[in-house]
């Protein structure tokens, strides 16, 4: 089945089952290897993508879910402007919060949508938005910093 959707403010069609999880259709069918598997089943956030600027889980997010269109998918390769990093990306570097680099564009991409959500949250926030996303290295005092970085606005 030919499916049509708009990722990183494109549009592009792919033929893949409509059950397919949006990361698979990502990853396989466009290419876009950012997105990472971690679990397959919604639990570890390695995954996260926005969908029409929320976070959520494409390993069990269907494809048919954001065919048409009419739904806007980005991801982590999305996330940046043409000559500049997304501020949470730059925080992400001055704070040298990556370690193994793997559950990385899925902090990244639920950092970013939180802070669209919500400018200035507090540490409590930030804890309870961040949750659901795993850090295999134990990098959360640094993820966390980051975040409080771009929201007090210190970040570069």
């Amino acid at each position: 089945m030919t499916i049509t959707i708009r990722v990183n403010g494109a549009e592009q069609s792919v033929d893949a089952p409509e059950d397919t999880p949006l990361l698979w259709v990502l990853r396989d069918w466009m290419g876009l290897k950012g997105t990472k598997f971690g679990c397959g089943i919604g639990q570890c956030g390695a995954c996260t993508v926005h969908i029409d600027g929320s976070a959520q889980r494409s390993c069990i997010t269907p494809v048919a879910r954001v065919a048409g269109g009419e739904v806007s998918v980005t991801t982590i390769e999305g996330l940046a402007g043409e000559d500049s990093l997304h501020p949470v990306q730059e925080a992400w570097l001055e704070h040298n919060v990556p370690q193994c680099g793997y559950c990385q564009s899925g902090q990244i991409m639920s950092a970013a949508a939180l802070l669209d959500q919500e400018a200035n949250p507090d540490d409590e926030r930030i804890s309870e938005f961040m949750a659901g996303n795993l850090c295999r290295c134990g990098t959360y005092p640094r993820i966390h910093a980051a975040i409080r970085s771009v929201a007090d606005g210190s970040a570069s």
